[in-house]
């Protein structure tokens, strides 16, 4: 192609902003008269045509362009310049084109380079390392990430990071504006009109890996019914023959031992979880059993033998260089060939057993403790109720999946006792449907192997599987297993092909019972448990198992959403006789405690905490029957037994799975930290739980968590996260129904201003929580709220005003405190009555609090009361005594690193005449010229607090506050409030 023909731009480039500012950067040197050379390397797909239309639309107004595409009548240096009249040296190249370049800048474009021949690309290869500064000369070169070009300067293009895929994804369907790289023509799709559907997108996304020409591909076959979601997927994806044949062209110029044992990695691959690579032993063991030199595999496998960029190693692993080239090498190789290989790879793995089942954890998958984790006196949360909760209730069942109704019987023979590699490596092998095959798939994915590769095993079974309603409950156990596995579009993708809720199902309750499960972690609880109620009703007929799992996730749903009727509801339709003495009390235990039957509970739950001091492993101490304990622990006030329990329930799930339950385990423990005092590893355990969430995509388990991770930062801040996080909870809570964390996350939110001063806001919040009433909290966190209520009221002067609210609160919080044995609970208690008392009473109850806090330990609920003590003894003139619990409170908050309550104990403590150094930086300018209560008072005021509300903050007087104002405005030579918050903005001192 030459200059005279028209290279038509996209319109737009989806995820590659940092490639195109670097071609920005090439042209604006090429424009100032210095040329120069760059290779765009990347497997095909990725878009490197479209950079180079994109560089040459940007160029064309500046100066002329050459282009050569990858047509084979345009490759070589004759597409760009024509025939040469001499010699085809690249020194003659390289003046040609220094040549064209002279009267106005050239930018000369080769597209898919590699595949020129090898005279032509040394020619430009030479000609490249030429340019440079004064050239007015830029070649840019397109070409795969082979050694063709090895020398120049090169940018190796990535896939496309998830957002970009999914813009790209949206205009595909019509739904967004601008072309993707790489993609021609028209591509909004017709007969789309409703968006596509949220499973067919994950499912686009999770095949193309970010390869934009795939993407296009993929969706470009499908017709909208199956984009809009209405009708299910084929399986496989069509449309990535194009991508795949491209890959494999590299492979025909290849020696026959690499192409040998490249599709010997390829093929060892599919037993593997995704992205683990293949076992380089094996790859060994199969190649010498091929005929493949010893010395070449040695060489590739454990040496630095080259591959042509294809294998990468790590360890004892070995990965391709890009997933698709795994793919286009299967999709390569003669049908014949590729059943050869599967097969003599499942014979080697057949005499050398399973190294991954022997060294996956035992368990696999824990059961739920179903039962809310946040106790009933007090927040918590029921963990996952997919894991199996049946298998650790009762040592009766076996805690392996059962087998589906309709399934052939087992065959016998040597055969059934090969291992799950094996068994999916000969399903690959399989030239159609196997019934029997499928079967043994079916019974081999069981424990010990982890849930994602037994959801792999079962999907490939239901592949083989002809008979519609088997196949069908096939899929959706395989979904089953992905959701266990942390993989939830995984899961939805799988639902997709069971059919219309699982109708024609030899499991008719299986796929709503796995879009329970679904909904109870992504989606609104009321729907959750409206899900897993009717799952329960048809599982309950041939699945015991899985329908109390089922009803242990609704009984979850309605504790969340504070809905006591459908958690009673639930777990009054489990039967407890087929169960384990444990879990039997646990049951009764929390139904009496909602009912109302507090005393009857609480003799039940402490039954769930003797199995616990047991050393040795039993069905009790499985991950469920410790979170069980935790909930249990936790209703009852024992926060210690709680903690120990939570951190023994996480190292349980780390050894057992499922990966889906680790989000709850460390949530569990974070908040059981968080009621004993221990904020900090509240906090990391939050952190990693929130990752985890994210992860395995919980989105409802990442709320629970932010609104944790903002009752911890209330305490330790700053306050500037604790906002976030309780923005983060309550966005989340709201459309999903979760009262629990949206209480949690108000809580945190009027600590946090209580820790500041404003106790007005703080009162604000936490009043219609505690209150009766259309807007009061959740059940389990109610009370614990109640203590910074009572504070902020008396604080904010609404003692009088809302006395009649502030008794009866306190009233029902000294019941509460009659029945937990929270350590906690009587100090706070009789805090409430100080800060309520007359005068001549509160001395005495300050020292009742005191008293109790020593008993129960815990620096910070400790320091709190002291603070109060002190400010109350200030404000009634009695500086001197105010001093010394000042001064602990201010220790106390130092030493647990709650810097906003040690800031407040530090102006408290300044206010009663003690010289005590800056919380804050040191202030420069003109406020260093202010006393220190001259300066709290300026800050407040800048904040836009009133003199009202800074004596409030303060614990002075609005005339105290009005004179100390009129001297900061003559200090500093202002006349208004406008100009103090103007001087300690952020460009202030």
């Amino acid at each position: 192609m030459t200059s005279s023909t028209t290279v038509h731009s996209p319109l737009r480039l989806y995820g590659r902003s940092g490639e195109l500012a670097i071609l920005d950067g090439l042209l604006a040197r090429l424009w100032q008269g210095d040329g120069g050379a760059l290779v765009l390397t990347a497997p095909p797909g990725l878009g490197r045509s479209a950079l180079l239309r994109e560089a040459a639309a940007a160029h064309r107004p500046r100066g002329p362009v050459l282009y050569a595409t990858a047509s084979p009548d345009e490759r070589g240096p004759h597409a760009l310049l024509g025939p040469a009249p001499g010699p085809g040296t690249p020194e003659a190249l390289l003046a040609r084109l220094r040549e064209r370049g002279a009267a106005r800048p050239l930018l000369v474009c080769a597209d898919d380079a590699h595949a020129w021949d090898p005279a032509s690309r040394t020619a430009l290869g030479l000609a490249a390392r030429g340019l440079g500064p004064g050239s007015r000369v830029a070649l840019l070169i397109a070409a795969d990430d082979g050694p063709a070009f090895a020398g120049l300067p090169a940018l190796r293009l990535g896939p496309l990071d998830e957002d970009a895929a999914a813009a790209l994804l949206d205009r595909l369907a019509g739904g967004g504006e601008g072309v993707p790289g790489g993609v021609e023509g028209p591509l909004r799709l017709p007969g789309v009109t409703g968006g596509l559907d949220p499973v067919v997108r994950a499912e686009l996304l999770r095949e193309a890996v970010g390869n934009p020409r795939l993407l296009t591909g993929l969706t470009r076959r499908l017709t909208p019914d199956q984009l809009a979601g209405r009708t299910p997927l084929p399986c496989p994806l069509p449309g990535a023959e194009g991508v795949l044949a491209a890959h494999a062209d590299r492979l025909d110029g290849l020696p026959a031992h690499t192409r040998a044992l490249l599709l010997l990695a390829a093929a060892a691959q599919e037993h593997e979880p995704a992205g683990a690579g293949a076992d380089a032993l094996l790859l060994l063991r199969a190649g010498t059993r091929t005929g493949l030199p010893r010395d070449f595999l040695d060489g590739v496998l454990f040496g630095s033998a080259a591959t042509e960029g294809f294998l990468q190693r790590a360890g004892s692993r070995v990965h391709f260089s890009h997933p698709l080239f795994a793919r286009a090498v299967l999709h390569h190789a003669p049908p014949a060939r590729r059943r050869a290989t599967h097969e003599l790879l499942a014979g080697l793995l057949a005499e050398t057993g399973d190294r991954a089942a022997a060294s996956a954890p035992t368990g696999g998958h824990p059961a739920s403790p179903g039962a809310p984790v946040r106790s009933g006196e007090g927040p918590a949360r029921p963990a996952h109720p997919g894991a199996r909760a049946a298998s650790s209730a009762s040592p009766a069942h076996s805690g392996d999946r059962p087998a589906l109704p309709g399934t052939p019987a087992e065959p016998s023979g040597d055969r059934d006792a090969l291992p799950l590699a094996a068994l999916v490596q000969l399903s690959c092998a399989a030239p159609g449907p196997d019934a029997v095959l499928a079967a043994r798939l079916e019974a081999a994915a069981t424990a010990p192997y982890p849930h994602g590769e037994r959801s792999s095993a079962l999907c490939r079974a239901a592949a083989l599987t002809t008979d519609p309603p088997l196949r069908s409950a096939r899929f959706a156990a395989a979904a089953e297993q992905a959701a266990l596995a942390g993989d939830p579009d995984r899961a939805r993708s799988l639902l997709a092909r069971t059919g219309a809720a699982g109708e024609q199902s030899a499991s008719p309750g299986l796929a709503p019972y796995v879009h329970g499960l679904l909904a109870l972690r992504t989606g609104p609880a009321a729907d959750a448990h409206a899900a897993l109620i009717a799952a329960a009703a048809l599982l309950g007929r041939y699945d015991l198992r899985r329908a109390l799992d089922a009803l242990l996730g609704a009984a979850e749903a309605a504790w969340v959403a504070g809905d006591t009727r459908g958690y009673l509801e639930a777990m009054d339709r489990i039967d407890p006789t087929p169960y384990d003495r444990a879990f039997a009390s646990y049951r009764a235990g929390m139904c009496a405690v909602l009912a109302g039957r507090t005393a009857e509970g609480h003799e039940l739950l402490r039954r769930c905490l003797e199995p616990m001091s047991r050393a040795a492993p039993t069905t009790e101490t499985a991950p469920a029957a410790l979170l069980r304990a935790g909930v249990a622990a936790l209703v009852l006030g024992e926060v210690a037994a709680a903690c120990r329990t939570g951190a023994r329930a996480l190292a349980a799930v780390r050894t057992e799975g499922p990966d889906a339950l680790l989000p709850q385990a460390l949530e569990h423990l974070a908040y059981a930290e968080l009621r004993a005092g221990l904020h900090a590893g509240a906090r990391a355990h939050a952190l990693e739980g929130l990752h985890a969430a994210r992860r395995t995509g919980q989105p409802n388990s990442s709320v629970h968590l932010h609104a944790v991770l903002a009752l911890a930062a209330s305490v330790e801040g700053p306050a500037e996260a604790c906002a976030a996080h309780c923005d983060a909870a309550l966005a989340g809570a709201g459309p999903h129904g979760l009262a629990q964390p949206a209480t949690l996350a108000t809580w945190a939110r009027a600590r946090a201003d209580l820790a500041a001063g404003r106790s007005d806001e703080a009162a604000a919040r936490l009043g219609p929580l505690v209150r009766p009433g259309p807007r009061q909290g959740h059940f389990a966190a109610r009370m614990l709220a109640v203590p910074c209520y009572v504070e902020a009221a008396v604080l904010a002067g609404r003692g009088a005003e809302e006395a009649g609210e502030l008794h009866a609160a306190v009233a029902e919080f000294a019941g509460w405190t009659a029945r937990t044995a929270d350590p906690q609970a009587p100090a706070q208690l009789a805090r409430c009555h100080a800060l309520l008392a007359p005068a001549e009473e509160a001395d005495a109850r300050y020292a009742e609090a005191l008293a109790h806090h020593d008993r129960a330990g815990g620096d910070f609920e400790r320091a709190r009361t002291q603070l109060l003590y002190g400010q109350w003894l200030r404000r009634r003139r009695r500086t001197r005594e105010a001093r010394a619990p000042l001064r602990d409170a201010l220790v106390a908050f130092q030493r647990c690193s709650a810097r906003a309550w040690a800031e407040r104990a530090t102006g408290e403590l300044r206010a009663a005449g003690e010289q005590v150094p800056s919380v804050r930086p040191a202030t420069d300018g003109a406020l260093s010229a202010l006393t220190p209560q001259q300066q709290r008072i300026a800050r407040c005021v800048a904040e836009g607090a009133t003199n009202r509300e800074v004596a409030l903050r303060l614990s002075l007087s609005p005339r105290t506050v009005d004179h100390h104002l009129r001297n900061v405005f003559a200090a500093l030579g202002i006349r208004s409030r406008t100009e103090l918050a103007r001087l300690l903005g952020p460009e202030g001192p």
